[in-house]
């Protein structure tokens, strides 16, 4: 069992709550959350001072973190992992989607590249999001991305590898 899963394992429903509360406004608007706002949202009715507790522990755990005193918290790279792995919520596919990816891979015409160009594109559209795929070329990890914007819906990818690979 990895630390993470422990961690979570061991916190209780308030915790577990306010931790994905945090994480999941901070992820929507890029900026600390604090208690008085999810005193609002969540589910039981609890002081901003339970709140602010709750938050201190999560901080002490190194799943939170705060910018300055008087802010909010923030998610820690841990916190984020730990969100994904364990608490982040993923629905299934619905129809439309799944044909999307599903017509990618139906129009084989043997050349990878513009295969994975097709994939890319599809769950970029799927996602609404930036998506990255790679054939494995080399064995050397990703020391360096950078996205460069060229266009509102086009952006370049500059990857640099440990080995001084770029592409």
């Amino acid at each position: 069992m990895t630390d993470s899963s422990k961690i979570l394992e061991e916190m209780n429903d308030r915790s577990r709550e306010v931790f994905r509360r945090v994480v999941e406004g901070y992820l929507e608007t890029g900026d600390p959350v604090g208690s008085r706002t999810l005193t609002r949202s969540l589910s039981e009715s609890v002081s901003a001072a339970t709140i602010r507790n709750v938050m201190q522990d999560l901080e002490y755990l190194g799943l939170l973190d705060s910018p300055h005193v008087s802010a909010g918290r923030v998610p820690t790279q841990m916190g984020l992992r730990m969100f994904v792995d364990g608490l982040l919520e993923v629905g299934d596919l619905n129809t439309g989607d799944r044909e999307k990816i599903d017509a990618t891979l139906g129009n084989n015409s043997g050349d990878v590249g513009s295969m994975l160009d097709r994939v890319s594109t599809a769950l970029s559209g799927v996602t609404q999001g930036a998506s990255l795929v790679l054939a494995p070329k080399h064995e050397a990890p990703i020391k360096h991305i950078e996205f460069v914007s060229l266009a509102h819906d086009r952006a370049l990818v500059v990857l640099v590898f440990a080995d001084g690979q770029v592409e």
